[in-house]
């Protein structure tokens, strides 16, 4: 899946995983994809929780060894 954006927040604890996030996808437009890389395994709910109720959408997750990979599209 093609980012326009990557945002590296591996050995972040929360709540910094979803402060970046926010920070990082205001500055996409909408409809633009966010590539998130983490370390903290509550990012894995934090982020769907977050991005639910913000308005964005999760377009895939994944886990490659201890990184979980999120793509969320602005809303």
């Amino acid at each position: 899946m093609e980012a326009t954006k990557v945002l590296d927040a591996k050995g972040l604890a929360c709540p910094m995983p979803i402060v970046k996030t926010k920070k990082a996808i205001n500055d996409l437009a909408s409809g633009e994809i966010l590539e998130i890389h983490a370390t903290d395994k509550g990012a894995k709910n934090d982020l769907a929780a977050w991005a639910k109720s913000g308005g964005h959408e999760v377009m895939k997750h994944e886990e490659d060894r201890d990184v979980l990979k999120f793509w969320i599209k602005q809303g």
